[in-house]
C-alpha cells in the first residue's frame, strides 16, 4: 500500500492514497450517507452560537463523550460499518481508536475552519485518522507559531491520512470551502 510520509516541523503525517479500493469506497460512501443520522449542530465561536457548516455523527464506546466549541456530543453506538472502517484503519495503524466524529460535506460551501484536536479528553498526543469518502478536498495545515511551515494534501476518495506524535500541539488544519466543482467519489 502506497504511503506518504510527511515528517514536518513538530509533526508526523502518513498519508495513503488509496487505502480503499475504488469498490469499496463507493460502497461506504453511499451506504455511510444514507444510514448515518447525520444532523446540524450549533456550536459557540467568538461567543456567538453558529449552525456548523457541514453535518455530523458522533459515534463512541459507551459513556465516552466528546466536547469542542461549546458542542457537548453524546455518543451513538458504533454501525457496522463504522466498525468495519475503524478495524481496517486499527490493523494497518496497529492502533485502537474508540471514538468516531463522521462529518458530511455537502458540497463545497460545507467546510470546516482551522483548529486542533488538542481537548484534554483526547490525552497528550492523539493520534488522529481520518479517512475519506466521496469528493476530493485540500486538506490544509499550518504550524501554530512558525508562520512559514504550511502544508496541503489533496485527500483522494478512499484515503486515509494519520496524524500522530505532537502534531495537534503545535499545528492546526482546515477543510476549506471550495468553489470547485465537487463530484461524487
Amino acid at each position: 500500500m502506497k504511503t506518504e510520509i510527511f515528517d514536518l516541523k513538530d509533526a508526523r503525517l502518513r498519508y495513503i492514497p488509496e487505502f480503499f479500493n475504488s469498490e469499496e469506497a463507493r460502497f461506504y460512501f453511499e451506504k455511510l450517507q444514507q444510514e448515518i443520522p447525520w444532523k446540524q449542530d450549533k456550536i459557540r465561536l467568538f461567543g456567538k452560537e453558529h449552525l456548523q457548516p457541514r453535518l455530523s455523527a458522533f459515534f463512541a464506546e459507551k459513556d465516552l463523550n466528546y466536547t469542542y466549541s461549546g458542542l457537548k456530543l453524546k455518543p451513538q453506538d458504533f454501525s457496522k460499518e463504522i466498525v468495519q472502517i475503524k478495524k481496517r484503519v486499527e490493523a494497518y495503524s496497529r492502533l485502537t481508536f474508540n471514538s468516531c466524529l463522521a462529518n458530511l460535506y455537502r458540497d463545497g460551501q460545507d467546510s470546516m475552519g482551522w483548529h486542533s484536536d488538542d481537548e484534554k479528553e483526547l490525552g497528550k498526543n492523539p493520534v488522529i485518522a481520518s479517512v475519506s469518502f466521496g469528493a476530493e478536498r485540500i486538506f490544509h495545515l499550518k504550524h501554530k507559531t512558525d508562520k512559514v511551515s504550511k502544508e496541503k494534501i489533496q485527500l483522494k476518495h478512499g484515503s486515509l491520512l494519520i496524524m500522530e506524535g505532537p502534531t495537534q500541539h503545535h499545528w492546526k488544519h482546515q477543510l476549506p470551502r471550495t468553489k470547485k466543482g465537487l463530484g461524487r467519489g
